[in-house]
């Protein structure tokens, strides 16, 4: 069964009131100004007692981001997949598949996808990524390449980030 764009099904009234129905979209957070920061905090007895702990966990993320890596990429071993253009965004690595456009975003976890699929335009630089939900839902995202050769570099870098986290028997 497909996803129908028309006007046959009537719409989800509870995804039409609240996107946080929708599975996988996400929304901009944005901090409230009268919650407590983490200099209101109040400070535990392990906290007073070790010190030092916070000055190890600080020194680790600087001596990565000195050596040119940011933090989250010191844990990651795997290929990384990563395209965008003035408006979209695709992410592929080992936590999962982050879809963003504009202001909105999907963040898909490996066990969440049953399908990612990907293609080109025939005539321009447009690449096409659509990911697959196993309740028969898709979410695709277009991004337009610089060139038509970025697309072919693309289409072989979401390829081995396929085969190494995606596991087609689930």
């Amino acid at each position: 069964m497909e996803q129908s764009n028309g006007p046959i099904q009537q719409p989800l009234h509870a995804a039409s009131a609240d996107p946080a129905f929708v599975p996988g979209l996400t929304g901009v957070v944005a901090p409230l100004a009268d919650a407590p920061g983490p200099e209101d905090a109040p400070r535990t007895a392990d906290a007073v007692a070790d010190p030092d702990a916070d000055a190890v966990e600080e020194d680790a993320v600087e001596d990565a981001v000195e050596g040119g890596a940011a933090p989250a990429a010191v844990a990651a071993d795997g290929p990384v997949f990563e395209a965008a253009d003035r408006r979209g965004r695709i992410v592929a690595d080992a936590e999962g598949v982050r879809l963003s456009y504009d202001e909105e975003a999907c963040d898909f976890r490996w066990d969440e996808i049953a399908a990612v699929e990907s293609g080109k335009g025939r005539f321009g630089k447009r690449f096409t990524v659509t990911v697959h939900t196993p309740d028969r839902r898709w979410y695709p995202i277009e991004i337009i390449a610089p060139d038509r050769g970025h697309i072919t570099g693309w289409e072989t870098e979401l390829d081995a980030v396929l085969d190494a986290y995606f596991d087609e028997a689930s």
